[in-house]
Formats: C-alpha cells, sequence, structure tokens
C-alpha cells in the first residue's frame, strides 16, 4: 500500500529564531513608521478654489475681460489683501500661492473666483481648511479702506491638482514659478521647460525657420516676412516647447493672415496672423500670453524679455534649446539718432536692447516674443520681433513691432 509521504520536521536553534522575531519586528516597525510619517507627517499640496462678492462696484463688462485695466487693478487689491492675511496668520508656513482666476460682474457688485495652494500633512488637512476659510472670512469682514466685501457670500471647495492646473492654464500670461532674474539669442542664456509657454516655432517644411506667439486655442502672432519665403498652409507647422527639435505638439497651419499695408522688403506693418487647423491643449508648458489694451503703455527704460531659438551671434550657429535674453526699451528719439536708426523708426514699432549692444535678437528669432511682467506676474505680449541691423551692434538695438499699435487689428481678424 502506497502511503503520503510525510516531510520530516527541522529544527532550528533558539537563538536562530529569536533573531528572525527581532528581524521581522523591526520589518513591520519601520514600515509602519514610515506610513504613520507619510500619512500625518509628510507634506502634501492641496488646491482649492472659491469665491466672494465685492460690493458697491457700478456694473461694468470690463471686469470680464482679463486684461482690462478695471480687472487687473480690483485683482491686484484683492491677491494683495489675500497674501497679507495668509502671511499675517498661523498658517503662513503652509501658505503656498493665492490668485484671482476670473471677475463677473453683476448688478452694484463683482464676484471673485480665487485659487488657492497650501501644504500640509495629510492628517491636518480639514484642520487647514477651516483655518483656511477662517482667515479668509476674517479679511472679508474687515471693511477699513476699499473695497467693500461681503463675508457671507463666501464659498471655498478643495479640487484636483488637474483641475487646478486646468484654471491656471486657460488664462492668459501665468507661467510656473520661475527664478526672479531674467539671464543675458546673443548675449542670452538656455529657458526652463515651461518658463516661455507661448513661444511657438514656425516650421517651414519641417525645419524651423521663425518664432511665433500663441495668443488663443488656435491662433497665433508673428512676422509678416517670416512668410515671404512661402504662404502656403501647406508648406507650414507649429511646434511647441524648449526644444526645437524633434517638434513638440506639433500642429497644422489653416490660414495665415498677413496685414494688408505690409510690402515685401520693407520693415512697416510687419505683422500676420497664424490661424490652426486644430484647438491647442493648454498644459501647464504650453499655452497662450496675454495681449495689452491698445491704450496700454510700457516705457523707456522697461524691462522686456526676447526668446528664440536664433542665431547665437550674427551669422553665427543656432542653438537646439530655447534660448532667453532681458532686454530694455529704448526711447524712440534715441533709436531714431542719426548714429542709430537716423529717423526709421516709426510709431508703429519699438526699439528694446542696449545702446552699447552685445545682447540683442538674431536671425531666426524674427517673429517671436518680447514680453513683460505686470505688477500680478502675468505676462503680455509687447513686441514682435521684426528687423535690426545684425545682432548686438553699437547704437543698432532689435526692432519690433509694436503690439499696442495693432490691437485693434489683431482683434478684427481673431476676435480675440
Amino acid at each position: 500500500m502506497y502511503r503520503p509521504v510525510i516531510a520530516s520536521r527541522k529544527s532550528y536553534p533558539l537563538w536562530v529564531i529569536i533573531l528572525g522575531v527581532l528581524a521581522v519586528g523591526a520589518v513591520l516597525g519601520v514600515t509602519i513608521g514610515l506610513l504613520v510619517h507619510f500619512l500625518a507627517v509628510e507634506n502634501k499640496v492641496y488646491y482649492y478654489q472659491g469665491s466672494f462678492k465685492v460690493l458697491n462696484i457700478p456694473y461694468n463688462r470690463n471686469y470680464e475681460r482679463e486684461t482690462s485695466p478695471e480687472s487687473n487693478d480690483l485683482s491686484e487689491i484683492l491677491e494683495t489683501k489675500m497674501v497679507d492675511a495668509f502671511q499675517n496668520s498661523n498658517i503662513y508656513r503652509q501658505y503656498i500661492s493665492s490668485q484671482i482666476i476670473t471677475l463677473v460682474p453683476d448688478n452694484n457688485s463683482v464676484t471673485a473666483h480665487i485659487w488657492l495652494v497650501f501644504k500640509d500633512p495629510r492628517s491636518n488637512k480639514e484642520n487647514t481648511r477651516r483655518r483656511i476659510e477662517s482667515i479668509l472670512r476674517q479679511m472679508l469682514e474687515k471693511h477699513s479702506g476699499s473695497p467693500t466685501t461681503d463675508p457671507t457670500s463666501l464659498k471655498l471647495v478643495e479640487i484636483s491638482k488637474v483641475d487646478a492646473e486646468k484654471m491656471i492654464n486657460n488664462r492668459c500670461g501665468r507661467r510656473p514659478s520661475m527664478s526672479a532674474t531674467y539671464d543675458r539669442i546673443k548675449g542670452g542664456s538656455t529657458a526652463q521647460k515651461g518658463e516661455w509657454p507661448w513661444q511657438a516655432s514656425l516650421r517651414v517644411n519641417g525645419r524651423h525657420y521663425c518664432g511665433a506667439s500663441l495668443i488663443g486655442a488656435r491662433f497665433l502672432l508673428t512676422a509678416a516676412h517670416c512668410l515671404q519665403r512661402t504662404n502656403n498652409p501647406k508648406n507650414l507647422t507649429i511646434s511647441f516647447g524648449t526644444e526645437v527639435s524633434p517638434p513638440y505638439m506639433q500642429h497644422y497651419v489653416q490660414e495665415v493672415i498677413i496685414h494688408e499695408n505690409y510690402v515685401k522688403g520693407d520693415h512697416h506693418d510687419d505683422i500676420a496672423v497664424i490661424v490652426l487647423t486644430e484647438r491647442v491643449l493648454f498644459k501647464n508648458d504650453v499655452h497662450r500670453v496675454c495681449l495689452p489694451e491698445a491704450t496700454q503703455v510700457f516705457p523707456p527704460g522697461e524691462g522686456v524679455v526676447v526668446t528664440g531659438w536664433g542665431a547665437l551671434s550674427h551669422s553665427g550657429e543656432s542653438p537646439l534649446l530655447l534660448q532667453k535674453a532681458s532686454v530694455k526699451i529704448i526711447d524712440t528719439n534715441t533709436c531714431n539718432a542719426e548714429e542709430a536708426y537716423n529717423g526709421r523708426i516709426l510709431d508703429t514699432m519699438l526699439c528694446a536692447g542696449y545702446m552699447e549692444g552685445n545682447i540683442d535678437a538674431c536671425q531666426g528669432d524674427s517673429g517671436g516674443p518680447l514680453v513683460h511682467p505686470n505688477s500680478r506676474g502675468i505676462w503680455y505680449l509687447v513686441g514682435i520681433v521684426s528687423w535690426g541691423h545684425e545682432c548686438g551692434k553699437i547704437n543698432k538695438p532689435g526692432v519690433y513691432m509694436r503690439v499696442t499699435a495693432y490691437r485693434d487689428w489683431i482683434a478684427s481678424k481673431t476676435g480675440i
């Protein structure tokens, strides 16, 4: 008769058993410790959206327009109040950021929609949310100065990171927090990923030819002279990102609209609109820049930034990574001096750079953006790279199409 085989039991010395128990206990202890630390101590980033009413403001549709003076002025006042409230509170260490996203005017009031970011251990999340709400309500109850706000109108909810990023990316001119210094394109330096999310590459037959600026889901601005070689949409594509090759988020062109008064070989009215076949999906590293109001003023001496994949020197090599350079707006009279451009700078143009040379846009930067941050850190398209004498020459700064001069023309072609 067959019998099943019974394995013999093996006995271990007592010291081996004790060591085994201690090892298992140590592993469990470390695992539990890490889990407790992660759940209770490790900081996590939380996002919130909310709203409240600002009272005693006569109805004005301009509050809806994100680039209007009315919208910017009220948003800046409210953002300053929020920053002060949180930084002077007992949760200032958890505070990261707060912004006004939109303003919605109504009869004798404006509803402000807000966006908040905090960090805190998971175990303290609910307590922090209550503190945020309490601080905001106290802020709204203070009626010293203006504007008057309604604390009973406050609403606040937690949102996901995806929804929070979508809210920001759908607004113009926002970008990730970057260094406040603009490094010295000729005399420039490499841009960080996502630093200039509106920068685009206009490609002719698959190769980078000029720069462009994303101003809407289907619209870009560039220089008219960039389309002299070909304005056939079939030969043109647009790509984004910091690397010029391989193309990132490539889009096809449906239509090119060149300014009616542009003349090939001349510098006046050197502006064009590019219409894409499909909408751009806005992301952290690809979204639109703000367009200034026609009345907005950017005075001489104002710091601006030019970006592009143009040559690093006149007739020199072109970089694979996007370059940035900090320059200053130059007074038109100075730029029109005899030793400079001798009267060739029109009111529709602006000069930016340095009269002593060195830092400048160059070949391949044409059509790209010249941008300026307002007091809220929101970036506006000031100029379009157009022309100049070589690159970085003394008394020959870069010349740009002045976007404010073409604001109505842009609106007539794009509806923006």
